[in-house]
């Protein structure tokens, strides 16, 4: 039985974040082995951004953190679902509750914004 996610076949592993009372999927995003001990240890998700190049604590900026409540990793030990408490909202840096805001239409292709926006980026991000 495996104590956890296998870094050995990749420095990043995917993480899959859903909200803990909806189930709503909330976002993608990666971890290496330094961000998955520091969430397991502060209980606060903490993700390796791959633009940055460094550690990256989910709302150090916003304030829309995410709080560990669940966490699993898949059968090949090389992704990983944690189920989190959304605080502020938002989980997505343009403002919305989910990263996967915009729908596509099967059968056209056309696309749809679902949701509202719950913080202005402009004004959280001061960009």
């Amino acid at each position: 039985m495996s104590a956890g996610p296998d870094f050995s076949k990749s420095e990043l592993i995917p993480v899959i974040a859903q909200d803990v009372k909806t189930g709503e999927v909330l976002m993608l995003a990666y971890m290496n082995q330094t961000a998955y001990q520091e969430t397991l240890q502060t209980g606060r998700v903490c993700y390796y951004s791959r633009s940055r190049q460094k550690l990256w604590r989910k709302g150090e900026e916003s304030g829309n953190v995410q709080e560990l409540k669940e966490l699993y990793f898949d059968c090949d030990a090389d992704t990983l679902l944690v189920k989190v408490n959304q605080i502020g909202g938002a989980a997505c840096h343009e403002g919305y509750t989910s990263c996967f805001f915009r729908r596509v239409d099967p059968a056209t292709g056309n696309v749809t914004v679902i949701g509202d926006r719950v913080f202005d980026p402009k004004v959280v991000y001061k960009k």
